[in-house]
């Protein structure tokens, strides 16, 4: 099957182009056919960690739904990326696209969680537990602990904002001055699942505290290193554009006024890119770095070189 994406579905995800009701009908199969390499885009594979590309107008999608093999790669990808594993904590690098743990108003999306469950149980191990999470299209590093007593150590470390978290991030713009901190009371609207501004006076104000600074300058963007001091559901995403500085890829927190000439990016360019923490069971200080993943790489090296 196959099908070609109109100037109306211009800029549609991959993953809701199939589950459209007159293709795949839903989320999850556009997600197995994804993992079993089952789909194409204008005659090249693509896989679950394309999720979130955003199509053009005439691009051919197709589905080979009976491609030989294809159901023997139902766990295969995305593969894990483990940066770092011992008796007490996982580190994974997540790839874009897939969730960090499963949501309700979700459930047939894959999660990284998931993933992590089936390889540990395939090895004999004990699944993992969730410490944080990061955003679908936010790629980075995310941590497991291997036993109860770890997570508990560990949430509590999150919970008092003592791990040194670090990502990166394109925005249009440059703010200035090229290093300082952002400062804002949220709000989670849960209509709505978006965070929004709010006064400090608000009861269900919580503070938002990140600190940045400007690591290089394009024509019209610039790549930021973003260290949270607090961890607020979407936090850098609204910061920045509170300033008038949206993340290139941004679909969420795109509202006001705006005169950007668009970059082509097919999520939110957001990395998580160092975590910083007390190990659960010796204390002692650790830090680890996942690398910035093919797409971020190429739109840096994109805009480097002029493009948009």
């Amino acid at each position: 099957m196959t099908w070609e994406v109109t100037a109306d579905e211009s800029g549609s995800r991959l993953d809701k182009f199939l589950a459209a009701p007159e293709r795949l009908r839903s989320r999850g199969r556009a997600a197995d056919a994804l993992g079993r390499g089952k789909i194409f885009v204008n005659d090249l594979e693509v896989t679950l960690a394309d999720a979130a590309r955003r199509l053009a107008p005439g691009d051919a999608v197709l589905a080979w739904i009976d491609r030989p093999g294809s159901a023997r790669r139902q766990h295969s990808a995305p593969s894990l990326d483990i940066v770092f594993e011992d008796q007490a904590i996982v580190l994974v690098n997540k790839p874009s696209g897939l969730l960090t743990v499963p949501l309700a108003r979700r459930g047939d999306a894959p999660a990284l969680s998931g993933l992590l469950e089936a390889s540990f149980r395939a090895q004999g191990k004990k699944p993992p537990l969730a410490v944080h999470r990061i955003d679908r299209d936010t790629s980075g590093l995310v941590l497991f602990a291997r036993n109860p007593r770890a997570q508990l150590r560990l949430k509590d470390q999150f919970r008092k904002h003592e791990p040194d978290r670090v990502y990166w991030a394109v925005v249009y713009g440059v703010p200035h001055p090229l290093v300082g901190t952002w400062r804002d009371h949220l709000v989670w609207d849960k209509e709505a699942l978006i965070q929004k501004e709010t006064h400090p006076k608000d009861p269900r104000a919580a503070e938002a505290i990140s600190g940045y600074r400007v690591l290089e300058r394009f024509a019209a963007t610039s790549l930021l290193e973003v260290r949270l001091q607090t961890g607020k559901r979407n936090q850098i995403r609204l910061q920045a554009r509170l300033r008038g500085h949206m993340l290139v890829g941004e679909q969420r927190y795109v509202y006001g006024p705006s005169h950007l000439r668009p970059v082509a990016f097919s999520r939110q360019a957001l990395h998580a890119r160092q975590l910083g923490l007390r190990h659960p069971d010796t204390g002692a200080a650790v830090v680890f770095e996942a690398p910035l993943p093919a797409d971020m790489t190429e739109l840096i090296d994109r805009l480097r070189a002029g493009g948009g």
